[in-house]
């Protein structure tokens, strides 16, 4: 199956999910479950990643910055900016793609195999809308709240970490951490933010959908759309920061 092929399927999937609702109260309940599942699920490695993350930027900027001349408030800024702008919205996305991603595919890939979504089909019940859309919905609210948490978590991972091993203190890193703040890097990290949700729910739900075969297509279904959906959010993001930046 070719790509055009695949792209005509992606999008008839996501149209064919507004032509015939269901009910409200099944579509709520639905979509908070798909948030617990999701947010939930997804928190711990977030937490460990992110002030990780911010830690060994904190680090490694310290590392590279040996001139007397510059500033150690540079440190913060430099730390803010990467976390903000890249680090958080990417690596964050990239390691859901693979936790959620992974999740959502195998669990339509399992109720496509077992003919369950053949069973509501001929119920009646769009399955696209009833299955798929509040995977996506979910995703939307809370993946980019995880990406602002992690952000959180990162600048104070390496605040943390700059303090501990001595290499800036904590009122330093402050002063640099306010200094010449852009808000429009936020309006950037949130756009990425929501772009990496869609791709990180829409794709595996997509792959997990259309499986056929058994229980080593499933495996496969999974796989393949973890890398499809890592492929697409570092294109997504070298997009939008040649359209936005």
């Amino acid at each position: 199956m070719n790509f055009f092929t695949h792209l005509g399927r992606y999008i008839l999937m996501l149209r064919s999910m507004f032509t015939k609702p269901e009910n409200h109260k099944m579509y709520w309940k639905e979509f908070m479950h798909q948030c617990v599942e999701i947010g939930i699920g997804a928190l711990p490695i977030v937490i460990i990643i992110s002030l990780f993350l911010g830690a060994v930027t904190t680090v490694q900027t310290a590392y590279q910055l040996v001139s007397p001349l510059v500033p150690q408030t540079t440190i913060a800024q430099i730390v803010r900016d990467s976390v903000i702008l890249e680090l958080s919205p990417t690596v964050v996305s990239i390691v859901l793609a693979g936790v959620v991603g992974s999740k959502i595919a195998s669990e339509l890939g399992n109720m496509q195999i077992t003919e369950q979504i053949d069973a509501q089909e001929i119920m009646g019940i769009n399955t696209r809308s009833y299955l798929i859309l509040p995977k996506i919905t979910a995703a939307l609210v809370v993946i980019p709240c995880l990406i602002v948490l992690s952000a959180v978590l990162a600048i104070w991972g390496g605040r943390t970490a700059g303090s501990m091993s001595g290499i800036i203190a904590t009122d330093i890193f402050d002063i640099g951490l306010r200094f010449n703040f852009t808000p429009y890097n936020v309006f950037f990290a949130l756009s990425k933010a929501y772009t990496f949700a869609f791709i990180v729910s829409s794709v595996p739900a997509y792959y997990g959908y259309h499986v056929k075969g058994g229980a080593l297509e499933i495996g496969r279904a999974s796989t393949k759309a973890v890398v499809v959906s890592c492929i697409l959010i570092l294109l997504a993001d070298y997009v939008l920061a040649a359209l936005l930046l």
